[in-house]
């Protein structure tokens, strides 16, 4: 195919597909354009060309392989980060395969690309001791050091994800008792999570030092622009590296602002709240992505243990274990 009919069809599906018909969120948006981004210019190294005159057949099964291979094994990202890649790959090519027939070979082959599997280790937040070293880090007199103690603060309150967090407007807050504040998650589904008193004193704090419109973004950047989740990060592990000094834990913790959300979780399982409420509150389309943190902390099971009644308990070893005859005749079989 000509070069400029994969360009038509690449801006098809990123303007008139994702954004008009399919209405997917800004975020998702930008993170198909990073991968985009990074295949093409993945696929014009390896054809020693330009991205430019790059066309439809030189995106081939191939080259989608090699590209996955390269996230993994060059750029040493994690198997969530190559399947992310892929999918938003697949995406454009299940795209493609519905309005350009003598592409559909091709598409079809990219298609059966699967996800690769990856291990699922348990779910571990932060405890109550790590959370307070890591507020404790931001120098709140600095305008800059109580953004990010109230906005790490928030995290910890609403279990958010990072840009729902950063996209909070003042309106989307209720300032009177009952306190809560109105999230907008994936797929544009909104939820309501209820605010600590504590929680609401540091907002107003903070807005009534750096004032906001009632639909502007509340965290935002020393030049007034909308704080970006990169920011975040970078700023946290800072934090994190300081409050290791107090809490030796947190070094051989990897500590994002997702991990506040676990903690969140986590805290809720452990003061006993309802797994479907919990599934309401970090706004899970499927409970079964709840159910991870349902699975009892280590202390947790350490508590259910102690209430087993102890006249259950073993007071002595098994007979089994008494009776060296026994051992011996199963040693010989």
């Amino acid at each position: 195919m000509k070069t400029i009919s994969f360009l038509q069809l690449l801006h098809t599906f990123f303007h008139d597909w994702l954004v008009q018909q399919r209405n997917v969120s800004h975020h998702t948006v930008l993170s198909y354009r990073d991968s985009w981004r990074l295949f093409l210019r993945f696929v014009a190294a390896q054809k020693a060309t330009s991205v430019a005159r790059l066309g439809l057949s030189d995106l081939s099964e191939v080259q989608v392989l090699a590209f996955l291979n390269d996230i993994e094994r060059v750029r040493k990202s994690s198997i969530g980060t190559r399947n992310c890649r892929l999918a938003a790959l697949h995406s454009f090519f299940s795209f493609v395969a519905d309005r350009e027939p003598l592409a559909a070979a091709q598409c079809a082959a990219v298609l059966r690309i699967p996800n690769k599997k990856m291990s699922k280790p348990e779910v571990s937040g932060l405890d109550e001791d790590e959370i307070t070293a890591i507020l404790a880090q931001p120098n709140r007199s600095k305008l800059e050091g109580q953004r990010d103690h109230v906005l790490l603060a928030l995290l910890y309150n609403t279990g958010a994800r990072i840009q729902e967090a950063l996209d909070l407007s003042p309106q989307s807050v209720r300032w009177e008792s009952p306190f809560q504040v109105r999230l907008l998650g994936k797929g544009r589904k909104e939820r309501h999570c209820p605010l600590w008193p504590e929680t609401v004193a540091l907002l107003r704090a903070l807005l009534k030092r750096t004032p906001r419109g009632e639909s502007e973004p509340i965290f935002v950047n020393r030049y007034g622009d909308p704080l970006k989740a990169s920011g975040v990060r970078f700023k946290l592990k800072k934090y994190v590296a300081a409050a290791a000094q107090r809490v030796p834990s947190l070094a051989v913790k990897r500590v994002s602002p997702h991990k506040f959300r676990h903690a969140t979780a986590v805290s809720l399982v452990a003061a006993g709240v309802d797994v479907t409420v919990i599934r309401d509150w970090l706004g899970h389309e499927s409970l079964d992505t709840t159910n991870i943190y349902a699975r009892a902390s280590l202390e947790t099971k350490r508590k259910a243990l102690e209430k087993v009644d102890p006249s259950a308990r073993p007071g002595r070893p098994p007979r089994w274990k008494r009776e060296a005859e026994l051992l011996d005749w199963l040693d010989s079989l």
